[in-house]
């Protein structure tokens, strides 16, 4: 990796998430110094709440913690983007993904899910033969993975980092919620894990849509330098010519990205990872 740690200093909880505190701690006064006033502290604590919920369903919000969405900027200066790919891997899709990237010489940062990469340790082993970097996307790929407790979520995050470790022979520095989605117990947790929160800047919605084209368009769309870019490998959608759409999708993307003058790079090189205070 090029570029140097950074030192991880004491966790301190998101403007956010101290408003919450003051909120609760002003509603509480209320309800026992002026009960009359109990409808309107309730209705604060309800709004603020409301607040809450909307920043864990917005993927690339910062109001419950860090969270990168685009590389930095000695990656910019670089022309450089990050071609980053969910779900996997999977037996069928993965294999195929490796070889494409291996003819237009393109390296990516996949996100696998532990449980999956468990499954298939050799393709998992395969993905870093190839010059690729493994991260952080949960041990199971919950779909309630936004309504757990912190302990819930230091296991299933603790679960993937330690059988991805294992198989890849480096520990992830990054993570990525399931679906982007997540509440305001994450970021204690991956402060402690040293662990970035990656999102995205572009996102083509390829689980959801079978219309390669579109798909493509959502992605070249004023793409730039620093961009990073979420398809998927793992529960990829079928296109109309019954293909995983990535497979589509990647050829074209791949070349408007060289006509820009960009390269891929992986977020094992362009992002620092996070260590703990004391051991940088």
């Amino acid at each position: 990796m090029s570029t140097h740690p950074i030192p991880l200093q004491r966790w301190s909880a998101p403007p956010l998430l101290k408003a919450t505190l003051g909120v609760h701690a002003l509603a509480a006064a209320a309800a026992a110094l002026a009960p009359q006033t109990i409808g309107w502290a309730l209705g604060a604590v309800a709004l603020n709440h409301l607040g809450l919920t909307a920043a864990g369903l917005w993927p690339r919000s910062t109001l419950l913690g860090p969270n990168v969405t685009r590389l930095p900027q000695a990656a910019v200066r670089q022309r450089q983007f990050a071609l980053t790919l969910d779900d996997g891997p999977d037996p069928d899709v993965t294999p195929r993904v490796l070889d494409l990237l291996e003819r237009h010489d393109v390296r990516a940062t996949f996100f696998c899910i532990a449980q999956r990469a468990a499954a298939q340790p050799a393709l998992l082993r395969e993905i870093i033969a190839r010059g690729h970097d493994v991260q952080n996307h949960s041990h199971r790929h919950r779909h309630n993975f936004a309504l757990l407790g912190p302990a819930a979520i230091e296991r299933e995050l603790g679960q993937a980092q330690a059988v991805l470790a294992e198989l890849s022979g480096r520990a992830p520095h990054c993570f990525r919620a399931p679906a982007g989605l997540r509440n305001p117990f994450l970021d204690p947790v991956l402060h402690r894990l040293g662990l970035h929160l990656v999102s995205w800047t572009r996102r083509g919605f390829d689980t959801v849509s079978a219309d390669a084209s579109r798909v493509l368009a959502r992605l070249t769309r004023t793409m730039a330098a620093g961009d990073i870019v979420l398809l998927h490998d793992g529960h990829a959608r079928r296109s109309a010519r019954d293909e995983p759409l990535l497979l589509e999708v990647l050829p074209p993307l791949l070349a408007h990205a060289r006509a820009l003058g960009l390269r891929a790079t992986t977020l094992h090189d362009a992002l620092p990872p996070r260590v703990t205070e004391g051991h940088a």
